[in-house]
């Protein structure tokens, strides 16, 4: 199975639909309730939902999604059943297997309670018409400006390498940032400043600092540049916590904060690569909205 426990919750819509071909007189008797097997529709209805509950056992690579709502209704048409069947989760992946796996359920047992009269029908169709939620939502992005900013005394004496300034640079760049700059400065306030305007002075729109957010004696990054933000950014902060409690409980202990200074966004990361690996992978591509509404977008919906 693939591994999805990097992805945050959203919420995950599809809808999937299956046609069934009949011939004119097997439309007249369902329309008449007079099909052997009685009326196909609810029992259509209940496999298509059964089938939604149960596709991880149908398709092995499936996850296993909560589902929160399913959606069953038909259309019968001169010569063609059509099922539609809409599913809704709030998970780390998508719900499109379920939304057809409906479908095709729903399409097979109006085959199965029809055979005995319609020797002719064709299940001619099983398509996803729609599926949202998720990073798969977002468009691509415009090039933006983006800077990280290392602090660590170790790192800017030279006794230690970077890896979590990498990480992020990498990281801004795969999201459309244009070269993005690292700067390494020591665990000292006035240095850590100098670096955040220094990348706001070159038109940073993103600024990712990492280091310096624990409870050591050295880590003041909180203390240095909360004075500076002109707005604060909470909900940054509770996804940032949120994300990585369900991943390490000592996560607890960071100190993290994000909020604004002139036109860029800051965040102010954990020195650990995993850290920063996890605040990629929690906060892009959702935190480059937030370069619209600076600029005076509106939300999109």
């Amino acid at each position: 199975m693939r591994d999805v426990s990097a992805k945050v919750f959203s919420l995950r819509t599809a809808t999937a639909r299956s046609v069934v071909r009949v011939a004119s007189e097997t439309m007249a008797t369902i329309r008449r309730g007079e099909a052997p097997k009685g009326d196909p529709l609810p029992v259509a209805r209940v496999a298509a939902i059964q089938a939604v509950k149960n596709t991880p056992q149908l398709i092995p690579f499936c996850h296993t999604v909560p589902i929160e709502h399913v959606e069953v209704t038909f259309e019968l048409r001169d010569t063609e059943i059509v099922s539609l069947v809409s599913v809704r989760s709030s998970y780390r992946t998508g719900v499109e297997m379920e939304a057809m796996a409906g479908a095709a359920a729903a399409a097979l047992n109006f085959y199965d309670m029809l055979k005995l009269i319609d020797n002719d029908m064709v299940i001619e169709r099983i398509e996803l018409l729609s599926k949202a939620g998720g990073k798969s939502d977002l468009t691509a992005e415009r090039p933006f400006k983006g800077a990280v900013v290392v602090i660590s005394d170790s790192i800017s004496q030279g006794t230690a390498q970077d890896r979590s300034g990498a990480i992020l640079s990498d990281g801004l760049a795969s999201f459309g940032a244009v070269e993005p700059q690292i700067e390494i400065v020591a665990d000292e306030v006035e240095a850590i400043r100098g670096a955040v305007r220094r990348a706001c002075a070159i038109g940073a729109q993103i600024i990712l600092s990492t280091g310096g957010t624990g409870l050591g004696p050295r880590d003041v990054t909180p203390e240095a540049l909360q004075p500076l933000f002109t707005q604060t950014l909470p909900g940054v902060v509770a996804m940032l916590q949120n994300y990585s409690l369900e991943r390490v409980p000592l996560a607890m202990l960071s100190r993290l904060t994000a909020g604004r200074i002139e036109n860029a966004i800051v965040v102010c990361l954990p020195g650990a690569p995993g850290a920063c690996k996890d605040a990629l992978a929690c906060l892009f591509p959702y935190l480059l909205h937030a370069l619209d509404i600076l600029e005076g977008g509106g939300h999109r919906v």
